[in-house]
Parts: structure tokens; C-alpha cells; sequence
């Protein structure tokens, strides 16, 4: 599907074309009332509905002050994916074809071409290529952070991931992805903490650490002491609790199927870790080493050998490539927190998955959908093929 068609093309041959991938986020509806006049919804919309119900005559919702805001809120842009159609709809599409020239001088409408990435009347997801004009002075982290992309996000509802269109974002063969929040729904230090009631001292530490607010190995360490005493068989407690996430298992099928070398690299342990991706099938797991009592029965506290902080995860993305005799440009990185912002500026590809503020404003790529299994998408591969590599 092009944007225009019957028109000639610009005489502009750049050698240089980008890919950008958007997605529709249907998980999280950016309004809360629909238009009246909004098109069908798609079937994993959900709607909530408002009642006054509780409200009786002469009641009001607060009694406190402070919670009335002391100026209306700055309005936005107007909520254009419930006018349209909660989807991809042909007006997202002519939107951003139309956002795209007036940003990059130079381009011309009738060189942008799309594909839909999904065959449902509900497509959530369209690959739109198009030329970076010669001229342009433009370049692929700009469009990734350009005001006109951020508005038209937010109008429409919709994530938009730009890569360089080259064979190699198409034939990627390695991929690696942290441990703690992406390949698991859980961050497995505050777990040991909840089960020795200091989990509210060490999320603290956590949650500043992977927002990029503390040095990863000091922190680390700082946590670590909060564990002295714990027994040595905490990690069979654990494995129970331990959830990966949705698309995570799928994902790591279809990769295999096509011949990827996987690896995890954990700023978590490796007990974990080493079970994780041994379940998973990963073909390298890297994490650190916490030291056991001389009598095997307590942790310390403390820990062994070097710290997989975020040089060290960077190092490791670097040596596996190497070793696999696999381009950078061939491999994508999958994190959540800063100690992972490193690793993913190596890669081809950087992904930043349901990640910290901080992140998803400094990574190449962020990608806030449902499901992992949609990083796929970000290689060119369709559902129709998604689903024949996990059949």
C-alpha cells in the first residue's frame, strides 16, 4: 500500500530509508469515554463505565481542599483514534504520512509505502518505509525524539518505533535480554526481601537503581547486606513466585526456530537466572554470585566475583557477539533499566519493555504492548508468520 499512488517519484534515490513500526496500544485506552461518533472498537477494547450512583443530593466528591486542582489541566491534543476507529485506521496512516512530510524537507508522499503486519479488520500494527531525503538534515535519533512524532503518538494512541531499513534489522541472529521486569514479571532481590520483611527498604534502593538515580554496583551491594542470614535454600522458595512474562516463551520458540544464539544478563543471581534460561532453552546466562556461608547454610550478605552491572552487560553483548561471529548490527537488546541503557546502545537494536521513565526516553525503541512476543513485529515479521513459527 503506498501513499499515494499514480504519481511519479521524487528523483531524491536516497540510499538511507527508515522503518517505522506502529502500534496501536489497545491494552491501555488513552481516553476514558469514547466519542459519540467513534467507529467500532476492536475486541480487546474495554471501555469502563461512569455512574453518579454514589453520589446523593447535596453530596459532593471531596471535602478536602487540597485535592481540587488549583488551575484546569493544560489540554491536550483531541483523542483522534476514538474518532476514527481504535486502530490503525487509514486516517492514523494518512496522519503520519502527512506528519513525516512536513517534518522531513525533501520527502515526497508518493515514496512512503506501507504494510499491515496484522490481516484483521483491526490491524494494530503497520510498518510504514519511507526515504531520508539527501538533503535532510535529519537524523534517526531526531525523528525518534522529534515533537511532531510526540504529538501524533499521543493523538492517536499509538507507539512509533524508527530503525534504519537495512538487511540487517531484517535478518537479525543474536538476541539478549535482562532478567529481572522483562524476561520475569518480578525483581527477584525484592522478592528474598519480602520473605525477611525488609522489602520496603530494598524496593526503595531498587526502584532508584534501575531509574538510573544510584550507582548499580553500590546499590547493589547495599541490598545484598539487607540479606545476611537468609538461608541458602531460598531459592526453591522462590521458584514458585517466579512469572515470565506474557509472549516471553513464544518469543524464545520463534527465535530458536530461526536460528538466534539467546542470552540473558542479569544484574539479579545466578541460582535464578541459571534456572530461567535453562527453561527457557537460552544459550548463554549471566548474573552475580552471592556467597554462601562455610557451613551451607546461610547467604552473607556479600558478593563474589565481578558485578554484572551495566559496562559488564555491555561487555558480555560484545564478547558473545564475537564468539558467535555475529554483526552488532545483528543483535537486539531487550531491558528495563538503566543498567541496561549501555548493552542496548551496542546493538542494532535497543528495546526498552514496559521500562522506567528515564529509559524509555533515553533507549533507541520502547515498546509498552501486552505482550513480548511483539518484538517480532520490530524485525518485519507479520502474526500470520508469528504464528507459524510457535505452531
Amino acid at each position: 500500500m503506498t501513499a499515494s499512488a499514480g504519481k511519479p517519484h521524487s528523483l531524491d534515490v536516497s540510499p538511507i530509508h527508515i522503518v517505522a513500526t506502529l502500534f496501536y496500544k489497545s491494552d491501555t485506552p488513552s481516553h476514558f469515554f469514547p466519542h459519540p461518533d467513534a467507529s467500532p472498537h476492536s475486541a480487546h477494547d474495554v471501555l469502563p463505565q461512569a455512574s453518579l450512583d454514589s453520589l446523593r443530593d447535596g453530596a459532593v466528591p471531596t471535602a478536602n481542599m487540597s485535592d481540587y486542582p488549583l488551575e484546569p489541566p493544560t489540554p491536550g491534543p483531541n483523542p483522534l483514534d476514538h474518532l476514527y476507529g481504535s486502530y490503525i485506521s487509514q486516517s492514523c496512516l494518512t496522519d503520519f504520512f502527512v506528519t513525516l512530510t512536513n517534518m522531513i524537507p525533501g520527502l515526497m508522499d508518493d515514496t512512503i509505502t506501507s504494510r499491515r503486519l496484522e490481516q484483521s479488520k483491526f490491524c494494530r500494527v503497520v510498518e510504514i518505509i519511507f526515504p531520508l531525503p539527501s538533503a535532510s538534515a535529519l537524523t534517526l535519533e531526531t525523528l525518534r525524539r522529534h515533537d511532531a512524532v510526540s504529538r501524533f503518538e499521543r493523538e492517536w494512541n499509538v507507539e512509533a518505533v524508527f530503525q534504519s531499513d537495512t538487511i540487517y534489522r531484517r535478518y537479525k541472529r543474536l538476541a539478549v535480554f535482562d532478567m529481572d521486569s522483562t524476561l520475569i514479571q518480578q525483581e527477584v532481590i525484592d522478592e528474598i526481601a519480602s520473605l525477611i520483611g525488609v522489602e520496603a527498604e530494598v524496593s526503595a534502593i531498587t526502584a532508584a537503581a534501575m531509574n538510573g538515580e544510584l550507582d548499580f554496583e553500590a546499590s547493589l551491594r547495599k541490598r545484598c547486606a539487607l540479606l545476611k542470614g537468609v538461608p541458602s535454600t531460598v531459592w526453591e522458595t522462590l521458584k514458585p513466585r517466579i512469572t515470565l512474562n506474557e509472549g516471553v516463551t513464544d518469543l524464545i520458540k520463534a527465535l530458536k526456530r530461526l536460528g538466534f544464539k539467546t542470552a540473558v544478563l542479569s544484574g539479579g543471581f545466578t541460582p535464578l537466572t541459571g534456572w530461567v534460561g535453562a527453561n527457557l532453552g537460552l544459550d548463554y546466562a549471566f548474573a552475580n554470585h552471592l556467597v554462601v556461608s562455610d557451613d551451607g547454610q546461610t547467604l552473607t550478605g556479600e558478593l563474589t566475583g565481578q558485578i554484572v552491572h551495566a559496562q559488564k552487560k555491555q561487555q558480555h553483548v560484545l564478547e558473545i557477539a564475537a564468539k558467535e561471529n555475529i554483526l552488532l548490527e545483528q543483535a537486539f537488546v531487550v531491558g528495563d533499566g538503566a543498567n541496561d541503557l549501555p548493552m542496548m546502545s551496542v546493538a542494532g537494536l535497543g528495546i526498552a519493555f514496559h521500562a522506567k521513565p528515564k529509559v524509555q526516553m533515553q533507549a533507541p525503541a520502547r515498546l509498552n504492548s501486552r505482550s513480548m512476543l511483539d518484538v517480532l513485529y520490530l524485525l518485519g515479521i507479520s502474526k500470520e508468520e508469528q504464528e507459524l513459527l510457535i505452531r
